[in-house]
């Protein structure tokens, strides 16, 4: 049993405070894939950050890079003024990201977060468009600022705007009907009937996998479809690959496997490389209308995080080798999670790249796992609409003795709550 001295954090922390509920203890060092509380115990962390840790905790050669650049009295707030640091990660970005996928996108540093990132890519879409309502999926998650909730489909999250949000309408995500209704029929034929009352959109907005959603896949095909229906139509289409992004999957853009060029895509999270924050709105040529100053933000030029997404850019995406690992690393917990959903009934299993779940027919099990798990030293959290997928985000750098010791304690903690 783990007593942590929770005092001040109780006495004075807003009631806001969620993950430290689910985990109660006082972390105090972290290093790769593990977390180390003040009273030396260590966790196995397969949270990373809620996907913003893809390298892991205090990655050796990013924390190198940090330290040097502030050494040396590198630039640390610059707003949007040029700086070296930003240059170095401009040419990066275009060097090892764009140019070797065939991809043409100006860049964007908005507010750091990846809900500011949402944001402006709303605003840039009805600016381009001239429009004002976006198609968004059941499901689906966009971030916590009003803009961003008005595309997210969880109710209890909605209900904390306070106000009603408007200029969105959801669309059935892939696998909504379970098969019983034709992909696209009602989003086809509202904007394609003057009847409908839906007025002709700006954007669509879109996650390739949705993660707070329930671990939810969109296929490939089901993509392609949606591309097509947009470009046809004159409408932008959104991929929003905060969580997805950075690797996570296995390509670098989660869009990749799919073969599409989004209009705008979203990076925050992993995009920073150390977890220092960070956001980039890509988007094609033609799209940036933007006046000077018409989106900013005082931390849009937060030039140590541009330190470490350079390096990580460089050191980790200038071959191949991360993402076949993550792919290999993702068939691991493939076949640990089909061992237990073949073993056990009422559970089932999906996932892509190093992001899996386990969903469970009772939900309430899902959040009982979690426990048990944190209680032998493992770090997971839940997702999905009643908190009933036992989701995983490991560091893409985890080793895979690392991920299969974090695997037999999901395992045993599975059997532990479901009795068997």
């Amino acid at each position: 049993m783990i007593t942590a001295d929770t005092t001040i954090f109780d006495a004075l922390e807003s009631n806001v405070r969620g993950y430290c509920r689910s985990w109660p203890t006082v972390f105090e060092t972290a290093k790769g894939a593990w977390l180390r509380d003040e009273e030396g115990k260590d966790f196995l962390d397969f949270f990373a950050g809620a996907g913003a840790l893809n390298y892991g905790h205090n990655n050796p050669v990013l924390k190198k890079a940090l330290i040097d650049y502030i050494a040396s009295d590198g630039v640390t707030h610059g707003l949007d003024m040029s700086t070296v640091a930003k240059r170095k990660l401009l040419e990066t970005v275009r060097d090892t990201l764009l140019a070797p996928r065939g991809l043409d996108y100006k860049v964007q540093f908005p507010g750091p977060t990846g809900a500011n990132a949402v944001e402006a890519a709303l605003k840039l879409a009805r600016k381009v468009t001239g429009r004002q309502t976006v198609l968004s999926f059941t499901n689906a998650f966009h971030g916590m600022t009003l803009g961003a909730l008005s595309v997210t489909g969880n109710a209890a999250k909605r209900a904390g705007a306070g106000v009603p949000l408007n200029h969105a309408t959801p669309m059935p995500y892939d696998g909504y009907f379970d098969g019983t209704t034709a992909d696209f029929q009602w989003m086809e034929r509202v904007l394609d009937d003057s009847s409908s009352g839906l007025d002709r959109p700006a954007a669509v907005i879109v996650e390739t996998v949705q993660g707070e959603g329930g671990v939810n896949l969109a296929r490939a095909e089901w993509l392609r479809h949606l591309a097509t229906l947009c470009e046809a139509r004159g409408i932008l289409l959104i991929v929003d690959d905060v969580q997805m992004g950075c690797g996570r999957t296995g390509p670098f853009f989660s869009f990749e496997s799919a073969g599409i060029t989004p209009d705008i895509v979203t990076l925050s999270k992993s995009i920073g490389g150390y977890g220092l924050p960070m956001a980039l709105v890509l988007f094609k040529p033609e799209h940036d209308v933007w006046a000077p100053g018409e989106h900013n933000g005082t931390f849009r030029g937060n030039n140590p995080s541009f330190v470490t997404a350079q390096v990580a850019l460089e050191h980790y995406w200038s071959d191949g080798a991360l993402q076949a690992g993550t792919e290999a690393k993702g068939q691991q917990i493939a076949q640990s999670f089909g061992a237990i959903s073949e073993g056990l009934p009422g559970i089932s299993t999906r996932g892509r790249g190093l992001v899996h779940g386990l969903v469970f027919d009772d939900a309430s099990q899902a959040g009982k796992v979690c426990q048990v798990a944190f209680e032998r030293g493992l770090l997971a959290e839940t997702s999905g609409a009643s908190d009933e997928v036992v989701k995983l985000l490991p560091p893409l750098t985890i080793t895979e003795d690392e991920l299969d010791h974090g695997l037999q304690i999901l395992t045993g903690a599975v059997h532990t709550v479901c009795g068997a």
